[in-house]
């Protein structure tokens, strides 16, 4: 998966692979191999090793290890981005370079040609839990959907208020990045 992550209004390239059990995670060019162990619903243990470059065999170059416990939050002020806590320290964090729009909420959603705000998976990974039910009324970030992906479970929210028109997925099913989950009118 290749993202484009804004830290601290700076902007990263961060490919993320499988790996066995952990990932390989490249930032900005720099190498890490990443553990990454789910404490609750918003809080990680990861356990960060430096991958020195390629072909480098000098000796005694070795990998570096680091443990953090990472907090991720959507606080109501932050306009839908997110504010990740590495130990005490806060972070605020924008995905894909994409800035909260009005209508967005705390979910990936895009109007369809017939003004229906279709929700949508930010990125592959399974449906936890499907929160709503065709025909409900819905508020402004009210949660629609759980999707985990990376050992993570995201929380996709209504980016307006409206009526669920459709549900295009159930519990436990797999889905792509982009793959239409839910639609409100």
């Amino acid at each position: 998966m290749h993202y484009e992550v804004e830290v601290n209004g700076r902007s990263r390239k961060v490919d993320v692979v499988r790996t066995g059990d952990g990932f390989a995670v490249e930032v900005d060019g720099h190498r890490r191999q990443v553990d990454a162990v789910r404490i609750d619903a918003h809080t990680l243990s990861l356990l960060i090793d430096d991958v020195p470059p390629e072909g480098d065999g000098r000796p005694g170059l070795h990998r570096r290890s680091a443990s953090y416990e990472v907090l991720v939050s959507h606080p109501a002020a932050s306009g839908g981005a997110l504010v990740v806590h590495v130990g005490t320290s806060p972070v605020a964090v924008t995905l894909n370079g994409r800035r909260p729009r009005a209508d967005a909420g705390h979910g990936r959603a895009a109007r369809g040609a017939d003004g229906a705000l279709r929700i949508v998976a930010p990125m592959p990974g399974k449906v936890v839990r499907v929160l709503v039910a065709a025909g409900d009324a819905v508020t402004i970030r009210q949660p629609l959907v759980v999707v985990e992906a990376m050992k993570m479970e995201n929380e996709l929210r209504a980016g307006r208020d409206g009526r669920v028109a459709a549900i295009h997925v159930r519990e436990g099913v797999s889905v792509d990045a982009g793959t239409l989950l839910i639609e409100l009118k």
